[in-house]
């Protein structure tokens, strides 16, 4: 009888010290929290250091893990692309997503990355929350987490821009979110619910779009700190506001009514605005609250909108970058109230980065151009229509690439091949500014890396491109730019973006080892221990316990 009670008691003591065991090894964060910042450049951590505070950017440099050469791996570096490409850990070869609109060949016509008319407006009466993920064919690291525990994990997505909520969501989510920029509100769609939350209606109604407006924008700091940057008053900025100059202050008195709602995203308040969104997310969907790992995506897009506007040297682009450290530093002060220092695991990077302002470099006398992108179209479409006969055979421009019509091209008994072969060899002879040329068939046959090998190859699922793609030399554009500046290359002026983790099993370094954007999805799954987003080919950058 003894003998079988100490029996017992050992197995009940091997139990309980493997159940312990198993606990501690699967010990998660209370929430994952992924902060993309639309349009920053890597440089903008340093070139402003001096002026932000201890609570935002420099906290997470100085106490997280900073990932100094972190580079997109495609092309066309863009909002809906780099969105995607962050979420599932694979680039849009695999997921589908060539950029924010493209021509779809089935319905020849331009199609948007998330914009779905099989899908309602949930808040308003307009087309604004007509939205969906379907265009979308990988698995998010927020699906994941919704498949890892079943269901039950939260996952909430809040953006400024449809496609910045949209695709970080995923296909499964709690709530995903974006600002209507007919009224200021946030809207969502009815592939996700059918009505609006309460706290969304209410948070609608404290209108802080209205306040934003009324305030306008005045610098943060003293005019004498902004002296690292262009003069206020340039002539490479737009007018966003009609007033006559491109100084501060910036009111909104002469924005015709129906365009200040939308002209919110140009102000640092448009960063307040997502920000207030996503607090009000975490404290009323109650997000890290149980033993659950939840997720909660923001995407901040003013700054985008700042810099197409006002370029990369800007007072506004300080200014917006400066205000969004304080908002920052608030973000990481509720959520070490509301969850507990330690207790959550965030991420901050950006969907890409930016040209320095075009025609700054050219005033500099760095090269900065154009390819023309009129006399481009015109020339290539001659030249096909002479050499194959027939001016049909070139169904659409867009995207760096160039479509022919399969329809016609069989009707005519043109050869495909030769078609592209000759189109091409027309550009090379034609065209010095253009950097890289590749047909259908320099592409088929090969799979996209983790590494740029080809940043072409890794840009385009083949099923939904065109049949010729070619890139710019650096510091060139399609056509250029007078004032502010844009993106969308693979130069490292476009791919070289922060990417800064923090917080739950975070070591504090510094590593300037080349990675990927692509490495963020399996970097989360790998330390929360669930399966890495179906088409994923990053690896895990932080080595977990």
């Amino acid at each position: 009888m003894k003998k079988n009670i100490i029996l017992i008691l050992a197995f009940l003591l091997v139990s309980f010290l493997f159940n312990l065991n198993y606990a501690q090894e699967i010990k998660r964060p209370k929430l994952v929290v992924g902060i993309v910042v639309d349009q920053m450049r890597f440089d903008y951590l340093y070139k402003y250091y001096p002026f932000y505070g201890n609570g935002g950017f420099k906290r997470l440099m100085n106490e997280g893990s900073n990932f100094t050469f972190a580079h997109f791996n495609y092309e066309a570096t863009k909002t809906a692309p780099g969105h995607a490409s962050i979420y599932t850990g694979t680039v849009p070869f695999f997921h589908g997503i060539i950029g924010n609109d493209w021509y779809d060949k089935q319905s020849k016509q331009s199609v948007n990355a998330v914009v779905d008319p099989n899908y309602k407006s949930v808040g308003s009466s307009d087309g604004e929350g007509e939205c969906s993920p379907k265009k979308l064919l990988a698995t998010t690291i927020t699906d994941q987490i919704k498949l890892a525990f079943g269901g039950k994990s939260k996952v909430i997505s809040v953006s400024y821009k449809n496609r910045g909520a949209v695709l970080p969501g995923g296909h499964m989510p709690d709530g995903v979110y974006w600002y209507n920029n007919n009224n200021g509100d946030f809207v969502t769609s009815s592939y996700y619910m059918k009505q609006l939350p309460q706290w969304v209606v209410d948070f609608n109604e404290r209108k802080l779009a209205d306040k934003y407006i009324e305030t306008g924008w005045q610098l943060a700091l003293p005019k004498e700190k902004y002296a690292i940057s262009e003069p206020d008053e340039t002539k490479n900025e737009e007018d966003v506001f009609s007033e006559g100059k491109t100084s501060f202050p910036h009111t909104f008195k002469n924005v015709k009514a129906e365009d200040k709602y939308s002209l919110v995203s140009t102000i640092p308040s448009g960063n307040d605005l997502v920000y207030e969104m996503a607090k009000a997310a975490l404290i009323n969907e109650n997000l890290g609250k149980d033993e659950i790992t939840d997720f909660l995506a923001v995407s901040f897009s003013s700054t985008d909108y700042v810099g197409h506007a006002y370029g990369t040297d800007a007072y506004e682009t300080q200014d917006v970058y400066v205000r969004l450290d304080k908002t920052l530093s608030d973000f990481l002060t509720t959520l070490d109230k509301t969850l507990g220092k330690g207790n959550y695991l965030l991420f901050l990077t950006a969907d890409h980065a930016g040209l320095e302002t075009p025609s700054f470099l050219r005033e500099n006398k760095i090269p900065a151009g154009e390819l023309g992108n009129k006399n481009f179209t015109n020339l290539v479409s001659d030249f096909v229509a002479k050499t194959f006969g027939s001016d049909k055979l070139i169904e659409n421009f867009s995207n760096k690439q160039i479509y022919f019509d399969r329809a016609e091209i069989k009707k005519r008994g043109v050869d495909i091949h030769q078609l592209q072969q000759k189109t091409a060899d027309f550009i090379r002879d034609s065209f010095p500014l253009v950097a890289t040329i590749y047909t259908r068939d320099n592409l088929e046959g090969k799979a996209a890396t983790r590494e740029p090998v080809n940043p072409i190859l890794n840009n385009y699922s083949l099923a939904i491109a065109g049949d010729i793609f070619y890139t710019l030399r650096s510091g060139n554009l399609p056509t250029f730019r007078e004032q502010g500046t844009t993106h969308g290359t693979e130069f490292a002026y476009d791919t070289h973006v922060p990417l800064l983790f923090f917080g739950w099993n975070v070591p504090k370094q510094t590593v300037n080892t080349p990675v990927y954007i692509v490495d963020i999805a399996p970097t989360i799954a790998d330390l929360i221990k669930i399966t890495e987003p179906s088409a994923s080919i990053g690896i895990p950058l932080i080595k977990g316990n």
